[in-house]
């Protein structure tokens, strides 16, 4: 049985940052500069776009605006807590119970 917690660090987080790394290259970042702005390597973000990590959860669309919105402050240089903003779009796909309880919106 996996606990709510692991479902997030193993899938969520992942495809949370993975989300935010393809919105970020289609704000004309470049990897480089996404790994800065994420706190990874380089090759973390390359496996994010490859859809070799990150990719098992299919977003409601409401998430993905929320995504798309960090993506745009981060381009301009608009947050101030990544973490904070991380941890809403985490707690609001709880609230919608998209995954971390186990409505299977899995690929």
């Amino acid at each position: 049985m996996k606990l709510p917690c692991q479902m997030i660090v193993w899938d969520i987080l992942p495809a949370i940052r993975a989300a935010i790394a393809e919105e970020l290259v289609n704000c004309g970042l470049s990897q480089q500069d996404i790994a800065k702005e994420l706190d990874m390597a380089p090759s973390a973000v390359s496996q994010y776009l490859s859809k070799k990590r990150g990719y098992r959860i299919v977003f409601e669309d409401d998430v993905k605006e929320t995504i798309h919105l960090l993506a745009m402050d981060m381009k301009d240089k608009r947050v101030d807590n990544l973490s904070v903003r991380i941890c809403h779009i985490c707690m609001q796909m709880r609230e919608e119970d998209q995954k971390c309880m186990g409505s299977g919106n899995e690929k």
